[in-house]
């Protein structure tokens, strides 16, 4: 593998679609919220994908270097995506700094909302969106080695990108829109607990007590079943004003069911990646399908 495509393997490129969407439905939710005859920030809109884009390069990579160096990312332990640091294709320091850098113009980006925007609170939540990034694996008690990356994913991937977005394009947000983040991101937390009941076992001979860990394997996949059927039980407040997102509904039995019944039956990893890829798309063809619906039809 040359070094190009080493590094974006290790950027976990699959990842990508589902910060981007949130953006996108968020701009869709600030599409709607806009009074006729106005126009949104296109310097804004940039932005804020950007700041989706870096933000989630920082995580993958601030996860590799500090799974990397606990050893919970060892060939011979863990599966799944390229592992840098646990698989020894990169020096920690080097996997640390790119991590620095994606953080950096993430920061950089955000910087430039708030110049535009004149929302200078938004630094806190700039600073959360940071440090949450970093203490998901890093540091000495790292939250995602406790019961908690599910809810994390669930705000830092969900509400707060899509909420902050449409705020910052509209200065204010509706009902719906906390309802398009409440969806984004029990969609996300559905893509992790994907790839933590895979890693269930391993995790535990390094203590990382991730909520598969602590619910076991049974109620993990109940749990699963919940997290990607929800959104579709939230569609219907989103059809009431927007008749055209009944159309959403289509994707259920051609997408999200099939996704469902793989995952139920998984038991090896290479079934848990293929799963964890389903659960990707299902999440990226509903967020896309739902801004869609609420922008132009």
């Amino acid at each position: 593998m040359n070094t190009v495509k080493l590094w974006i393997s290790g950027a976990r490129p699959l990842t990508l679609p589902l910060s981007l969407v949130a953006v996108a439905l968020g701009v869709a939710c600030a599409v709607f919220l806009t009074p006729e005859g106005e126009t949104l920030s296109l310097a804004l809109i940039v932005l804020c994908f950007a700041v989706a884009f870096f933000l989630q390069i920082g995580v993958n990579y601030a996860n590799d270097y500090s799974d990397g160096i606990r050893g919970t990312d060892d060939r011979s332990v863990r599966r799944g995506p390229v592992r840098l640091v646990g698989w020894g294709l990169a020096a920690p320091k080097t996997v640390l700094r790119m991590a620095l850098v994606a953080f950096a113009l993430a920061a950089v980006s955000g910087l430039g909302i708030v110049l535009l925007s004149g929302y200078w609170w938004l630094l806190a939540v700039g600073a959360a969106c940071l440090l949450a990034a970093w203490f998901y694996t890093g540091g000495k008690r790292p939250y995602g080695y406790a019961p908690f990356g599910e809810l994390a994913v669930l705000l830092f991937f969900g509400i707060v990108p899509v909420v902050a977005t449409a705020y910052v394009l509209t200065g204010t947000v509706s009902v719906e829109v906390w309802l398009a983040g409440l969806s984004a991101g029990i969609f996300a937390a559905a893509v992790l607990l994907t790839n933590n009941i895979r890693d269930r076992e391993k995790d535990v001979l390094h203590s990382k007590r991730t909520l598969s860990v602590v619910i076991g394997a049974p109620a993990s996949r109940v749990l699963y079943m919940i997290l990607l059927l929800a959104p579709f039980g939230l569609l219907a407040y989103f059809a009431a004003k927007h008749p055209a997102a009944l159309l959403v509904y289509a994707i259920l039995p051609i997408i999200a069911v099939p996704t469902l019944t793989n995952f139920l039956s998984a038991r090896t990893t290479l079934e848990f990646v293929a799963s964890l890829k389903q659960t990707l798309f299902t999440a990226a063809i509903f967020e896309l399908s739902l801004a869609l619906a609420i922008t132009y039809l």
